[in-house]
């Protein structure tokens, strides 16, 4: 199977509307359907169109032939934010069709989502209570916005994520993941889930005991060795490399959500491109499966 986005869209469109269930409009039908809205968000954070006025008008002319009814830029905005449940039932299908979802061997970590740079934005902006300011100790850098907690596997196929105020603590967050979607962790046995140092706790690691969960992570100072800590250096260049795609090649930080809707579909949008890709190249039998290299252009 040819490896570019015409296919990418195609397959993906396919998958989709077999597992979606859309309900009946009253009265007219939209003329751009839920899986077409889908396809078209994805081929927008693959091909790093930021503005949506721009890439409206970028689709109308290089995608007319697969999407024949394109909204105008105020509609499709509405469109998409009012998509974000379906976006994250895309990702979960997408992960539970590929060979990944079967993998035992979890990845978490967060990263900042800087969502203003100015004292005014901060006072004005509609994301004050749910945004706040944080520390990010990789970059040495303070920001304000959020935090993106990606449980993943080691592909990069998302599994579980979630975003929260910077100032609420990793593993009260992690914690209240893995309870919300307990039924996923029921599905898989032996979870070893690998992490940093600031998921360190003894009485987190006995609660993720009674879920099934092994943590692995590294020993603080004055901490004996733990067992596997040797193989965690290589392990955790996976998740910064699962980081860099979403901010390096997918523009995590560059999302412009101004909003608490805006902002959470535009971060499941760069995932769910992300997800669709290895999907993809996992079907295919790419020899890289979390290279997005074919479908950028």
């Amino acid at each position: 199977m040819t490896q570019d986005l015409d296919t990418l869209l195609t397959a993906l469109y396919v998958k989709i509307d077999d597992t979606i269930r859309t309900p009946r409009w009253r009265g007219r039908p939209p003329l751009l359907t839920d899986s077409e809205l889908v396809c078209l968000a994805v081929a927008q954070v693959l091909l790093g169109a930021r503005s949506e006025a721009h890439w409206i008008r970028y689709a109308r002319i290089h995608l007319a032939g697969m999407f024949p009814y394109l909204p105008q830029r105020s509609g499709y905005n509405k469109r998409l934010r009012a998509a974000l449940p379906l976006i994250k039932k895309a990702i979960r299908d997408l992960a539970r069709d590929s060979d990944f979802w079967f993998d035992n061997h979890w990845i978490v970590d967060s990263t900042p989502i800087p969502c203003g740079l100015s004292r005014p934005t901060v006072q004005r902006s509609d994301l004050a209570g749910w945004a706040g300011y944080g520390y990010c100790a990789s970059h040495s850098r303070f920001f304000w916005g959020l935090r993106l907690y990606l449980v993943c596997t080691p592909t990069g196929m998302p599994i579980l994520w979630a975003l929260a105020n910077p100032k609420i603590g990793e593993r009260e967050v992690l914690a209240a993941m893995l309870d919300v979607e307990a039924g996923v962790v029921a599905e898989h046995d032996g979870i070893l889930l690998i992490s940093d140092k600031g998921f360190a706790s003894k009485p987190f690691e006995r609660q993720l005991a009674e879920q099934g969960i092994e943590l692995l992570r590294p020993s603080r100072k004055r901490e004996k060795a733990r067992y596997g800590e040797p193989m965690l250096k290589k392990v955790r260049q996976l998740i910064e490399s699962v980081n860099d795609t979403l901010k390096g090649q997918l523009d995590l930080e560059q999302h412009g959500g101004r909003t608490f809707a805006g902002v959470a579909v535009r971060v499941a949008q760069r995932l769910l491109a992300m997800a669709a890709a290895i999907w993809h190249n996992n079907k295919t039998g790419a020899p890289v499966t979390r290279s997005l290299i074919a479908y950028d252009h």
